[in-house]
């Protein structure tokens, strides 16, 4: 079990890594268009649009990462008091009830959104715009696919702790 749990992290490091990225293209991206803005008194659409791609795919993609750490939003009053092994039961049981069954849900949906977005090569709707707006799309279920692997390395996690004596 620990060899899997391993995987899954190391994975969700990789792609946390990786994902870190965007966040510095998006803030050069952010700049261009404030001088372009203040400088010039005009900007582009498709720079707007570059813009919410990122926002979008950082959100999206750096999920599970940011799971993997718990900076997620949590509703805390009574956890922080929970023992270890109770604290493992709550994650185990919000885990497989709620994170898992939501995810496959939000997968296999966005996976068909972003194919019918892809199938009529949907672009944006303004004019100047980018193409390829099924990219974006197709990020909900990629971010999804990794809070997923992360949230199966969390429950394995889980029932480590809930089934070792040492706690």
């Amino acid at each position: 079990m620990q060899k899997v749990i391993n995987v899954l992290d190391w994975i969700g490091e990789k792609i946390g890594s990786i994902v870190s990225w965007t966040s510095v293209l998006l803030a050069v991206v952010i700049g261009l268009d404030v001088i372009i803005r203040y400088v010039f008194k005009f900007t582009y659409v498709w720079i707007i649009e570059i813009e919410i791609y990122l926002f979008g795919m950082l959100f999206l993609m750096a999920s599970g990462y940011t799971f993997k750490y718990e900076k997620h939003v949590r509703v805390d009053i009574f956890y922080t008091k929970l023992s270890k092994k109770r604290k493992a039961w709550v994650d185990l049981i919000g885990a497989t009830c709620l994170l898992i069954p939501w995810c496959y849900v939000v997968i296999v949906s966005s996976w068909y959104y972003g194919l019918s977005s892809f199938i009529i090569q949907e672009g944006s709707p303004q004019p100047g715009g980018l193409p390829g707006l099924y990219v974006l799309k197709f990020c909900i279920t990629l971010g999804f696919v990794f809070l997923l692997l992360q949230g199966t390395s969390h429950v394995l996690k889980s029932i480590q702790t809930i089934f070792n004596k040492d706690n």
